[in-house]
């Protein structure tokens, strides 16, 4: 379902809805599982808040939006994939629902994220390349 350029990508976008209609997007690490499941989590980079609005957003509104893209000067290798879905908060994640995080980024060997853990079920799938294809 989800194109292979897609789990290797090492950063996507999420959109979300907050309260007031508006919609954020903040950029995130990511793991693809299965071929319809996208599984990110709250990690030890520095951050204002661990009430993050990312998390009150999905409990509010759980239509989610991942962008996962590729830039390049040579524009016929651009590519982007946007990935509909609806998400789910994990407060406190199992260590093994983390683990293909800490398989994809070698960061999070050391410090292992804590949580909580965001799992969008993948719904739609919309894509574009520089080459058509």
């Amino acid at each position: 379902m989800i194109d292979a350029r897609v789990g290797a990508a090492r950063v996507a976008r999420l959109a979300t809805r907050n309260p007031s209609g508006a919609v954020d997007v903040v950029p995130i690490t990511f793991a693809l599982v299965g071929d319809a499941t996208i599984l990110t989590a709250v990690d030890h980079k520095p951050k204002r808040t661990t009430r993050l609005q990312r998390l009150a957003n999905i409990r509010h509104d759980p239509r989610v939006t991942v962008l996962v893209d590729h830039y390049e000067e040579d524009w016929s290798r651009l590519w982007w994939v946007r990935l509909h879905g609806t998400a789910t908060v994990v407060d406190e994640p199992a260590p093994d629902l983390l683990t293909p995080l800490v398989e994809k980024y070698a960061q999070y060997r050391d410090h292992r994220p804590a949580g909580p853990a965001i799992v969008v079920a993948v719904r739609d799938v919309r894509e574009w390349s520089g080459t058509g294809g």
